[in-house]
């Protein structure tokens, strides 16, 4: 796994992984769908390592639209953190057949509340050590556990449709990241972009002042489908357009941490001074 710390000393410490937060200001609208797909869909490249962690405490669907049923939740790490380390948190996770590890919700809602945000974060930077990805559903709305994964994430996914409750709370949530600073790792997702609206997908970037959104189109029957029978479209429907626009976005991410990964570092000012030294020696 390319985040495991090489054993030789003064070697550098390899890139942690990258974090995706989907969130959205309003709830039903896609966002445990998304989280799962997308997951199964980064999986379909055999040297990533998936995690993907159910971060709506309360009320999370991960195991159910994956058709899992774990023996360990979030509560069992929080429970066990004092003896949990890179090496003992894999026997919390469970494998879902695509290869994608899962951290699964409380199973009772009440178990949220023991759910601390320095566990949580402790949490995240042992998956993210351990796995290129971690996908993290969250509840509907700002909740405190949410703003903490905001703050955290690589990048934050934020979900909204054509129904006008949907894009009015999702303005809202926009502009409530920009007063936190944190609008800057937004990527919309414009969900159910073909249904039938008095808005438009086109019209979405300007009413809500965004650029470059990611369209996924509406196939309630697939979706309704999937949910009943816990397996991912990307899995067994591949080829439908709904599933093309997961994969179109799992290729996105991968090609932006690729380019990162790669990136040459500029050089040093000790680096800068050594060549222009070096330069003109040999001119003389």
């Amino acid at each position: 796994m390319p985040n495991k710390v090489n054993s030789y000393e003064g070697s550098p410490k390899p890139k942690r992984g990258e974090m995706i937060v989907i969130c959205s200001a309003k709830g039903g609208i896609g966002r445990t769908v998304l989280a799962v797909n997308l997951a199964i869909a980064l999986s379909k490249n055999n040297h990533l390592q998936i995690s993907l962690l159910d971060g709506d405490y309360q009320f999370g669907d991960i195991s159910m639209a994956m058709d899992l049923h774990p023996t360990f939740t979030v509560k069992d790490v929080v429970e066990g953190m004092d003896r949990i380390d890179q090496h003992t948190l894999p026997s919390y996770l469970i494998r879902h057949g695509s290869g994608v590890k899962v951290l699964a919700a409380p199973e009772r809602p009440e178990y949220a509340d023991l759910i601390q945000s320095s566990v949580m974060d402790k949490m995240c930077e042992l998956l993210l050590a351990e796995h290129d990805y971690l996908i993290v559903d969250t509840a509907v709305g700002l909740q405190e556990s949410t703003i903490q994964f905001i703050e955290k994430a690589d990048q934050v996914f934020v979900l909204t449709t054509l129904e006008l409750a949907a894009i009015k709370n999702t303005k809202l949530m926009l502009e409530t990241l920009d007063l936190l600073g944190l609008r800057h790792k937004v990527q919309l997702i414009v969900n159910r972009a073909t249904m039938e609206s008095v808005i438009k997908a086109t019209d979405v970037p300007d009413i809500l002042g965004v650029e470059h959104p990611e369209y996924v189109p509406n196939d309630f029957a697939i979706v309704a489908q999937s949910l009943n029978v816990g397996i991912p479209f990307v899995q067994n429907q591949a080829k439908t357009e709904i599933a093309k626009s997961i994969f179109k976005m799992a290729e996105h991410l991968i090609s932006r941490r690729e380019i990162a990964l790669f990136k040459p570092k500029p050089p040093s000012f000790l680096q800068t001074l050594f060549y222009k030294t070096k330069g003109n020696e040999t001119l003389s």
